[in-house]
């Protein structure tokens, strides 16, 4: 008879935790994914970097190259509020902080490095 008990203590629990949280499993399955991780409000997608030598620039764009074993080439478009520290020019060692936007990478920020600094 004890078992009888707590086998239906048991399922009242369960039933009672489920009625419970069940408006709040509703909400978070209808959260974006963005918000759920912490961000607020709108939906922003995460900055990405690229480090290379500038081998073309003009007014709505810049082409940065990465040498070496994984050689990879480029395309920015420059976002309109995009900002940049030092002289962005060509033959500049930058990195440019970009994000995916309508599938063309975009730079918000260009950070011109120093010649001859980090010791590589």
């Amino acid at each position: 008879m004890r078992q009888g008990w707590k086998a239906l203590t048991l399922c009242v629990a369960l039933a009672l935790g489920a009625v419970l949280l069940a408006p709040v499993a509703r909400a978070a399955s209808k959260t974006p994914s963005a918000e759920r991780s912490g961000s607020t409000g709108s939906k922003r997608v995460a900055l990405h970097q690229f480090t290379g030598v500038v081998t073309a620039l003009d007014k709505t764009s810049i082409t940065v190259e990465k040498s070496g074993k994984k050689a990879k080439t480029m395309v920015f478009v420059k976002h309109a509020e995009m900002s940049a520290t030092g002289e962005v020019e060509k033959n500049a060692r930058v990195t440019v902080w970009y994000r995916d936007e309508a599938g063309q990478p975009t730079a918000h920020k260009v950070v011109v490095k120093e010649p001859g600094g980090g010791g590589r």
